[in-house]
């Protein structure tokens, strides 16, 4: 059919969802295939996998540790990490709604965060709730409360987690400036390194990745050509962070564990099983190949 923009197509949330439920009846192991065939370029091997993406995609379909239902839910998580870690902190929540018309903005403070609990990308940040356009936030997350991680991506706990909205207090250092988040690669309480992001927004947003000793971990694309004496500014509380991540990861093949730190304290972001769904071709081959070396799949009871 030629001339026909599929990328146009997709680009229609509406359908691009409806075209996705449509898909559930595909078994998950020739679904999980399929895409990662159309996004790395090559076979999945789920006989004999090595490497990092590869080992994600099996942990998909055979990890069915039912814990990470509650994980994984940026709502139930909450009580979950409150009770394992005393000096952890969690951002102050403001409320939960299964609807976006349920919200009492009236009672909600001027400035604040809105997400839901089940997938990524659906984070809205409001500065002012005097200047919300209401029309075009209820479709964003009327859409978004329809999203299904589960029908595209076959990542097992989302299956079980019931969509809804929360909103979170607004949180920043004491200059204003937007707390940055560090995601801990952790492997059974062994925590390789953290990514972190610079302009974020932008179009020169940009990953690094760094050991415990704050040196840097060129895995992804766009620090392949970095000098290896390339650094950043070790953030003070870092390695606080590093012990958390090290303490929560314990007994998990692999977890990205996300964390804030605000005021120099530590907060509590959110867990990741999947980075990237297990489809992450920025990552070079060489590392996928090291990080994949480090999950353990024989801690996984089928």
């Amino acid at each position: 059919m030629s001339g026909f923009d599929y990328k146009k197509l997709l680009k229609n949330k509406e359908l691009r969802l409806k075209i996705l439920d449509s898909l559930k009846f595909i078994p998950d192991r020739i679904m999980v295939k399929a895409q990662f065939r159309l996004t790395m370029h090559k076979s999945l091997d789920l006989k004999n996998p090595e490497t990092f993406n590869e080992k994600l995609n099996w942990l998909k379909l055979y990890d069915h540790n039912p814990d990470h239902i509650k994980l994984v839910d940026k709502y139930s998580v909450r009580e979950y990490v409150s009770k394992e870690i005393k000096e952890l902190n969690l951002i102050p929540l403001l409320g939960k709604w299964d609807r976006y018309e349920d919200i009492p903005f009236d009672s909600l403070p001027d400035k604040f965060v809105l997400k839901c609990n089940h997938d990524s990308g659906s984070i809205k940040i409001i500065e002012d709730k005097n200047q919300i356009n209401h029309d075009e936030l209820k479709e964003f997350f009327s859409l978004r409360l329809k999203n299904d991680p589960y029908s595209y991506g076959r990542e097992w706990p989302y299956k079980f987690v019931k969509p809804c909205i929360i909103a979170e207090q607004y949180m920043s250092d004491s200059d204003g400036t937007p707390p940055v988040d560090y995601k801990f690669f952790c492997f059974n309480g062994n925590v390789d390194s953290v990514m972190l992001c610079t302009g974020r927004g932008t179009s020169g947003k940009r990953f690094y990745f760094f050991d415990r000793d704050w040196k840097l971990k060129k895995y992804n694309r766009s620090a392949q050509d970095l000098p290896d004496d390339f650094t950043i500014e070790k953030p003070e509380g870092i390695d606080r962070l590093f012990d958390l991540a090290s303490e929560l990861s314990k007994g998990e093949a692999f977890v990205r564990i996300d964390f804030y730190l605000i005021e120099k304290k530590p907060y509590f972001g959110e867990f990741t099983f999947y980075p990237a769904g297990g489809f992450d071709n920025n990552i070079l081959p060489w590392a996928d190949k090291y990080l994949g070396t480090l999950i353990n799949l024989d801690l996984i009871k089928r």
